[in-house]
């Protein structure tokens, strides 16, 4: 008797995450609701994974007629949020061109090749006009500059990726250009600039005739050095046994 109850006893359902069910089963149909939802906890909850979001743009191509553009959109917003990585020209693939020739989707285009030449004030000029398609991503308090990246909000990440191109770029940068690429001016950028001298070693001085410069921490980019190439370097004592030969 005890055994046959034991064989009653109904089986645990196993619940898995949308991450795992995209490893272990990327193509299964009946996982695209949990696809689409996650889309949206990335935008409320400030996460992202571009392998689910890769994987329901690919199941958007087998199943066209289920297509939701608005998430589509939040994609593409996330993935911008990801620069420098190539995020959106990924997705971008996978999205029908005749999709892509939706207003909302051309000036996320065009907002990535602002980003991708280095634009900035032209990129931020467009973001300003097209507020209803990046303000998908909400934006997070001014106080929290540290967030980077797809888990921030969308313009502390887009500002994180202006201040990674101009410190690959500058040793030393004006203050107009950095009010410029990151679209902070005033007393705004005054705390930025204080909380940047005080955990991110920035250094903060006067030039003469020319405003406040910021020095930009060294990297291998905006300090190169010259280094010795000896792979192709002929060893000294190699050259000496020649000269008996050649004599």
């Amino acid at each position: 008797m005890g055994r046959d109850r034991e064989t009653q006893k109904p089986q645990q359902q196993v619940s898995y995450t949308v991450e795992q069910m995209v490893a272990v089963n990327p193509y299964n149909p009946d996982i695209l609701p949990e696809l689409e939802n996650y889309v949206n906890e990335q935008v409320s909850s400030q996460t992202y994974s571009l392998d689910a979001n890769l994987c329901l743009l690919r199941h958007y191509q087998f199943e066209p007629e289920r297509m939701s553009t608005q998430l589509v959109a939040r994609i593409l917003v996330k993935a911008l949020m990801a620069m420098p990585a190539p995020d959106f020209s990924l997705c971008l693939f996978l999205i029908p061109e005749r999709v892509q020739m939706e207003e909302q989707f051309k000036t996320l285009i065009v907002l990535s090749h602002y980003l991708e030449t280095g634009r900035f004030r032209q990129f931020w000029d467009e973001a300003a006009k097209s507020r209803h398609i990046v303000e998908a991503v909400p934006v997070n308090c001014a106080c929290e500059w540290l967030i980077r990246g797809p888990n921030a909000g969308f313009e502390q990440a887009i500002q994180a990726y202006a201040i990674h191109v101009l410190s690959l770029t500058y040793q030393k940068v004006p203050r107009p250009v950095l009010a410029e690429a990151i679209n902070i001016e005033g007393l705004s950028l005054d705390k930025f600039l204080e909380h940047q001298e005080a955990n991110c070693g920035w250094i903060l001085e006067k030039s003469h005739g020319k405003g406040q410069l910021i020095v930009l921490p060294h990297n291998e980019f905006n300090h190169p050095e010259l280094k010795k190439n000896t792979a192709d370097s002929i060893p000294l004592e190699h050259i000496t046994r020649i000269f008996p030969i050649l004599g």
